[in-house]
């Protein structure tokens, strides 16, 4: 009898090298599937300034064995209880809700985007990154339609069996998976300026609000500041939001060709703030002279599917969202986990990996749309356009259960669930 020969593994192709990108590339390589990572830039980095990753998130690099090597970046603060103060902005800021700490394992991270990208970078194998690739189009193979066929701007192509799209808000995969037409990009008409801050400079500046002990908020008519700490309460990252409440999402967008991201004047910012607080005041006043302004875009409408034959997206690539609850890189890990845990199962392979893809999408979607429509009300509520407008005593009631339900979910369940359904449908054998 000839011995079976055990089915070929997989190869995938990750577009996009940024945070969601990497993680799910090294989580793929890790679990012994053949992986190629493209990056339309000449190296690896990422633009912004902090980002939080939440208790949720820090579980997610936890189960890929990455957790210790972001704390070995971070500053020992930097791993803190992710419980939030809410403020006034106007006045004299008074403390109106606190987030609780209910559970020991509320643990989350406020770090710099490059710090966070540079603790990724040494586990990935070098030799399966490709810089310069700007991916301009996906299509099937003309002689193998079991096989896609990737091309790139400079015109190599490569060709492959799988291909996850994280490559972020401005996505060419989603293109492909919405059927060749994407027009889901939305200008949020919200902006934030940003800047990173000596915590020092600030207190000699009489700032009186301790930063210390949590992220903090300050909430004003349709404008609101976010305040944490990172390298080890040296630094606050500052993230001050204006918004447009008048004009829905997806109605209006920027002229053709306006910068997403921009250098504009500290007294800009100044002004869109007058009449705010003594230490909004002196936060703005120590903002740097040139701070970054972004005009915040969206995924929306949201995508019917994140996947489209053996193509799928994943991160800002399928649910780009507003900041507001600072899950948007937590949702991003949490697809990227759940792809490679599928892509790695001995029993996904090339007959089932589209039932495999779909059941990915069927999982993911829900719980990132509705972290996508929390994060865009709490914005609402920190801008005084919640259900109790602007009574910033009565906030508590407007955030109630918010965070925790982020926060609480296991992507391990996610993982059980996926099976459970592939199984159910016959994509993968039933266990005894």
């Amino acid at each position: 009898m000839v011995p079976s020969t055990p089915p070929q593994k997989l190869q995938v192709s990750v577009i996009g090298g940024g945070v969601c990108g990497l993680a799910c590339a090294i989580a793929l390589e890790r679990a012994g599937v053949p992986v190629q990572l493209f990056e339309a830039a000449a190296a690896f980095g990422e633009i912004g300034a902090g980002i939080g990753i939440g208790p949720n998130a820090v579980r997610v690099l936890r189960y890929i064995g990455l957790l210790d090597a972001v704390l070995q970046k971070c500053n020992p603060g930097d791993l803190k209880p992710r419980g939030f103060v809410y403020r006034t902005g106007m006045g004299e800021h008074e403390a109106v809700y606190t987030v609780p700490v209910e559970d020991p394992d509320d643990f989350g991270i406020g770090i710099h985007r490059a710090t966070f990208l540079d603790a990724l970078v040494n586990f990935v194998n070098p030799g399966v990154c490709h810089f310069n690739k700007r991916c301009v189009s996906v299509t099937q193979s003309a002689d193998n339609p079991q096989r896609v066929l990737l091309q790139f701007l400079d015109g190599s192509t490569h060709e492959t069996d799988v291909v996850l799209g994280a490559d972020g808000i401005k996505s060419s995969i989603r293109k492909f998976v919405l059927g060749g037409t994407d027009e889901r990009i939305a200008f949020s008409h919200t902006v934030a300026y940003r800047g990173l801050i000596p915590y020092d400079e600030l207190k000699a500046a009489g700032f009186k609000t301790d930063l210390t002990v949590a992220p903090a908020c300050f909430m004003g008519p349709s404008k609101h500041i976010i305040t944490f700490a990172i390298k080890n309460n040296e630094i606050i990252n500052v993230v001050a939001f204006s918004a447009d409440y008048k004009t829905p999402i997806g109605t209006e967008n920027l002229p053709d060709g306006a910068a997403w991201v921009e250098q504009v004047s500290r007294d800009e910012v100044k002004k869109v703030y007058e009449g705010m607080g003594p230490d909004v005041t002196v936060l703005l006043e120590h903002m740097p002279e040139r701070p970054s302004k972004w005009s915040i875009h969206v995924v929306h409408p949201p995508l019917e599917s994140y996947a489209k034959g053996r193509v799928a997206v994943l991160g800002d690539a399928a649910h780009g969202m507003l900041p507001h609850l600072g899950a948007g890189a937590g949702q991003g890990l949490e697809d990227a986990y759940l792809l490679a845990r599928l892509l790695s199962h001995p029993d996904t392979n090339n007959d089932n990996i589209e039932a495999v893809l779909q059941v990915y999408s069927q999982i993911r979607r829900p719980r990132a749309q509705m972290v996508w429509e929390r994060s865009r009300l709490m914005g609402r509520i920190y801008d005084g356009h919640g259900p109790h407008g602007m009574d910033w005593a009565k906030t508590g009631e407007d955030m109630d259960g918010m965070f925790p339900w982020v926060w609480h979910h296991d992507a391990n369940d996610d993982v059980e669930a996926a099976f459970a359904l592939l199984r159910e449908r016959g994509a993968f054998p039933r266990s005894e």
